[in-house]
């Protein structure tokens, strides 16, 4: 199946007002959640291609997830935000009830159908992965004939296929699912558009509900925060993992692990061990650094990357962080980093938006990806850095060789190099582009509601 490009088949639909649109979104700034970056990224420039926003989220208090302050000052100042409540963990988690989505379903509902019984609104789009409140667009859609928009940045039903326990635990894994089974083919019912961050999800989603139609989905990853590297240098922000003027030359990788990284990651490890027993003298230096690599909170952040380092013999040389940091103290070691590392998973349609950040750091990149990952792609195109490539996980020798000649790279450049990234060629990955696809989406789907 072909997935025609977003800025290529979008009419631009002339009105006399902005059209307005509901944007519901669980996790919003404060909130430090990767899914509610896309939302805050964009609203800088909604007004500019013809849409207002009012966002519905969910109090930041009722969120287990880090919490950054310094978010909310990228906010504009002018965009409504009404935030609802959710049930207490304190009562939900002893039932095996912690998900963000069931707690704060019946709150959601209740305010938008209180908004958009009293407000004028043209569009409502859902962008999260808390996805039980997705299910609130076939019914907002019935009762206030408002067409919705959903963005699946990750998949809703899903398989797990590890060897070892899924995320949460089988039992929680196992509920979680049952309620995508239930709630998944409710949400897709009546959806006018659907935006995917990977070309995989179109294709999967279109096996299971034969009646969505190719042209109703548009693959559009996150924009590169690009105003976010503006405003960081004036805001003073200071990264604890490691003091940059302390003799060393610090590598550090930003983002999550997994068992699905494990094929890059002994990669690179092997082929550090290779290249440290042939050359130990110029590894003396050198330092890795793998922060944020769990997505779970205080003491259920476990670590994925140490182990694997171990296995090599390099425990003196990697240190894990696995808890996440504040957003822009995660863009501030970017910044004070004498390279970074892109470490890509096993599924080929992994997109990784991690790496826009990591070019606008403007530091030495290698990237370790399957080959059929876009990331490989848009690398090669703003030479903005390097990247060993796979094509399946059992192919370690050739990817140990790659690596090992992007060491050699890596451990010949000068400190504070910067790479000759083409910039002009990035330019179309930037929130302000993406936002500009991201709009004529929400014209497309009024235009074909209208029909």
């Amino acid at each position: 199946m072909q997935i025609h490009p977003a800025a290529s088949r979008f009419p631009d639909l002339s009105q006399p007002r902005c059209r307005r649109v509901l944007i519901v979104t669980p996790h919003f700034a404060p909130t430090n959640a990767p899914d509610g970056q896309r939302v805050r990224t964009a609203l800088p420039y909604l007004r500019e291609f013809g849409w207002e926003a009012h966002v519905l989220s969910v109090q930041p208090d009722q969120v287990e997830h880090c919490q950054d302050p310094a978010l909310s000052q990228t906010l504009p100042p002018d965009v409504p935000v009404t935030r609802v409540s959710a049930l207490p963990t304190r009562y939900t988690r002893p039932m095996g009830l912690g998900n963000l989505g069931l707690r704060c379903l019946p709150f959601m509902q209740r305010e938008g159908d209180r908004l958009l019984s009293t407000q004028a609104f043209d569009l409502v789009f859902f962008s999260t992965t808390i996805f039980p409140v997705m299910a609130l667009g076939d019914r907002w859609q019935r009762r206030f004939h408002i067409p919705y928009v959903l963005d699946f940045q990750d998949p809703w039903r899903s398989n797990y296929r590890h060897s070892s326990t899924p995320p949460g635990g089988r039992f929680k894994y196992a509920i979680v699912q049952a309620m995508a089974h239930l709630l998944e083919p409710r949400a897709m019912q009546r959806v006018q558009e659907v935006i995917s961050v990977s070309p995989a999800y179109p294709q999967v989603l279109q096996r299971r509900y034969p009646w969505l139609r190719p042209e109703q989905f548009t693959v559009l990853p996150f924009g590169a925060p690009e105003a976010d590297f503006e405003q960081l240098p004036h805001m003073q922000v200071r990264q604890q993992v490691f003091d940059p003027h302390d003799g060393h030359r610090h590598w550090v990788y930003v983002g999550r692990g997994g068992a699905d990284m494990a094929t890059a990651l002994r990669a690179l490890f092997g082929a550090i061990r290779l290249h440290r027993d042939r050359d130990p003298d110029c590894w003396r230096s050198i330092r890795l650094h793998f922060v944020g690599t769990s997505y779970a909170p205080g003491n259920l952040a476990a670590k994925s990357v140490e182990a694997i380092a171990q296995a090599y013999q390099l425990a003196d040389l990697v240190t894990e962080h696995p808890h996440r940091i504040p957003y822009f103290e995660a863009q501030q070691v970017l910044v004070d980093s004498d390279a970074i590392l892109v470490i890509g998973s096993d599924d080929p349609s992994y997109t990784a938006s991690k790496l826009y950040p990591c070019v606008l750091a403007r530091k030495p990149l290698l990237a370790v990806f399957h080959h059929q990952s876009s990331v490989v792609e848009i690398l090669r195109q703003c030479q903005a850095g390097r990247v060993a490539t796979f094509d399946r996980p059992a192919a370690q020798t050739n990817l140990i060789h790659q690596l090992t000649f992007h060491l050699d790279w890596l451990l010949s450049l000068p400190k504070g190099y910067q790479p000759p990234t083409n910039w002009a060629a990035f330019q179309p990955y930037t929130a302000h582009a993406m936002t500009q696809q991201l709009c004529q989406v929400f014209d497309r789907s009024l235009l074909s509601s209208r029909s």
